[in-house]
């Protein structure tokens, strides 16, 4: 069954539809953004009778309500009908011409540079009767004034600010195309021995516009919201994609709720911004509108879940744990309104959940897409989190996402199975499988000797279980995780200089990933240097604010998974394989697993290996 009709209709008849509102936009619909340049370029290919494009329209009336709003310069009255059609393709195109071709105003568009301006469009009669090949310059844009000037704006050129004007220059309006009767008679009165000329141009020119034929798609109105949200992101490749929570706003507004002030907040309204008051949490910066609508989606899709349980039902008749985008396209205002305050306050636990995990600050984050199952757990464990056996399970479920790597990509599915999955271990206790998450994580060894991003999700992670192990820097003695609190500037730097390395010709593929990295601040990097570390550590040591014999540099230094004996000999290659072995120690009691050992010489070759590929490519 075909869900769309393909059609043609005259340019004439849409416009009159745009102006009297039966055609409308949805209010995801972003704003009218075409410039000078684009408008002339569609009129000339109007009048040259060229193809501009399909224009895609929605049926109104269906289940699928949205907010709905006029295209941009239309007035309309408060007593008109509902709009029967929507706009989900051709905006720019029907916008430029609808307040070109049917407004009596300037049409506000933006020149070269982006600036706004303000223009009325006109046909040079004689220049567009030259050919079609002069078109182009046939079209010319007068101030809001009527007014066309030169000389910087001091001297008028042109001047069609009253129609005698325009009838003196033979200047034809382009708001009247559509209907020039009062124009012509205008010109017969004011200059009759020109209207001769004036009809070749209506004739070759205002009936392209007038017999024009616009392909149309109208979409039936039994189309999903899904539907019509990927329709929208196909058909406006050019533009940003539509994102679902714009999609959500413009439906929940048809019911009149405003869910961007919700989200966003309104002075004018004096509406406070919920993602303002979660993202006083550092570590919560990086939430966005639809993690929030995931987490509602979540705890709504379970409610349902469980009301079908228990009323017997089986099979597909049961309601699935969901935060795909059908989902929540589909989730009503009133499941919205019942778990926002609930999922805010879910957020903020998960924010003190990470703190404590020591996650502080959202550049740390690994996946923001573990926020939402997360805060959707911790809604429905409200101050249960705290309880060591819980805590415990919601560490490790958290590290095996991390280290596994597994919350990269698509990920609706393996969140929404998370939060049932957690919710009934939780609640079963060891009789309960453990989550598909803690399953499926795995980490390979040979990992560690590939990671050198620190923008991956397992390297973030590696670094903060290091602060987790109360890590401390080589020069401030104090832990990572206080120096951070006190300002401290801090980063990720190379035990094993790289100077040094080159030096001795360690491959790069293996002297620069994470096993020869460690998080210290700036001063201990700085007298690192380029040297050797049996030498560097020897200044710290004696540095006058420093003064620390051997044993107690290392005891600094096993808090970074570093063995002492092994860097002060400058033993590069004993050193990686014990603090791989060492960080493999790490992240296997973090995730739950027995992680298998690799021998030095292995992680040597692997990275000699990768080393040579890099080389040839």
């Amino acid at each position: 069954m075909s869900h769309f009709d393909s059609t043609k209709r005259s340019l004439e008849d849409v416009l009159k539809d745009v102006s009297n509102g039966k055609i409308q936009l949805p209010d995801f619909q972003r704003g009218w953004v075409w410039d000078d340049s684009h408008v002339r370029s569609l009129l000339v290919s109007i009048a040259r009778s060229f193809p501009v494009g399909a224009v895609m329209l929605l049926e109104t009336g269906g289940e699928t309500r949205f907010q709905i709003r006029p295209v941009e310069g239309v007035k309309l009255p408060e007593s008109i009908p509902a709009a029967e059609l929507l706009i989900l393709d051709g905006q720019q195109r029907l916008t430029t011409l609808t307040q070109v071709l049917s407004i009596d105003g300037p049409v506000a568009t933006r020149n070269e540079k982006g600036r706004a301006i303000e223009r009325y469009y006109y046909w040079d009669i004689q220049r567009a009767l030259e050919g079609v090949e002069s078109l182009d310059e046939a079209i010319i844009a007068v101030d809001a004034d009527k007014c066309l000037r030169e000389n910087f704006g001091r001297d008028i050129k042109l001047d069609l600010s009253t129609p005698a004007h325009e009838y003196e220059h033979l200047y034809f309006p382009c708001r009247q195309t559509m209907n020039s009767d009062a124009w012509e008679e205008g010109l017969q009165e004011a200059k009759p021995e020109q209207f001769g000329l004036y009809m070749k141009f209506r004739k070759q020119v205002l009936q392209a516009f007038r017999s024009y034929q616009l392909p149309v798609i109208q979409l039936h109105k039994s189309t999903s919201k899904e539907a019509v949200c990927l329709v929208f992101e196909k058909v406006n490749t050019g533009g940003v994609p539509l994102n679902v929570f714009e999609l959500v706003t413009a439906t929940y507004a048809a019911d009149g709720y405003n869910l961007r002030d919700d989200w966003f907040g309104s002075t004018a309204r004096k509406v406070d911004s919920r993602h303002k008051r979660l993202t006083t949490e550092p570590v919560l910066r990086p939430l966005e509108s639809t993690d929030f609508l995931q987490a509602i989606a979540m705890l709504y899709t379970l409610q349902r879940r469980k009301a079908d349980l228990e009323a017997g039902k089986t099979g597909k008749q049961v309601t699935p744990v969901s935060a795909k985008r059908a989902t929540i396209l589909e989730m009503p205002l009133a499941a919205y309104k019942e778990w926002a305050d609930a999922i805010e306050e879910g957020f903020k636990r998960a924010a003190k959940f990470l703190r404590r995990e020591c996650v502080r600050d959202g550049r740390d984050l690994p996946y923001r897409t573990q926020l939402a199952p997360l805060a959707a757990v911790m809604t429905i464990l409200e101050e249960r989190w705290k309880e060591p056996r819980i805590y415990e399970k919601l560490a490790r479920w958290y590290w095996c996402g991390v280290l596994g790597e597994l919350y990269g990509g698509a990920v609706e599915t393996r969140i929404a199975n998370d939060v049932e999955d957690l919710l009934t271990w939780i609640e079963k206790g060891d009789s309960a499988p453990e989550p598909r998450t803690i399953h499926d994580a795995a980490f390979r060894p040979d990992r560690l000797d590939r990671m050198t991003s620190r923008l991956s999700a397992a390297y973030k992670g590696l670094n903060v279980l290091l602060l987790r192990g109360k890590a401390a820097d080589f020069f401030w003695k104090g832990t990572i995780s206080e120096l951070e609190e006190e300002n401290v500037a801090l980063d990720i730097h190379h035990i094993f200089p790289q100077d040094w390395c080159e030096k001795k010709g360690i491959p790069r593929q293996q002297y620069n990933t994470v096993v020869n990295k460690t998080p210290l601040s700036y001063k201990a990097n700085r007298m690192i240097g380029g040297v050797a570390p049996s030498i560097y550590l020897g200044k710290i040591q004696q540095h006058e604010h420093v003064k620390i014999d051997d044993k107690e540099m290392d005891v600094i230094l096993s808090t970074h998974a570093i063995n002492p004996a092994l860097l002060r000999s400058d033993d590069f290659y004993g050193f990686y394989s014990a603090r791989k072995q060492a960080l493999l120690e790490l992240i296997g009691h973090a995730m739950g697993k027995t992680l298998l050992h690799v021998e030095a010489e292995q992680a040597i070759d692997t990275s000699e290996e990768e080393d040579e590929e890099l080389q040839e490519t």
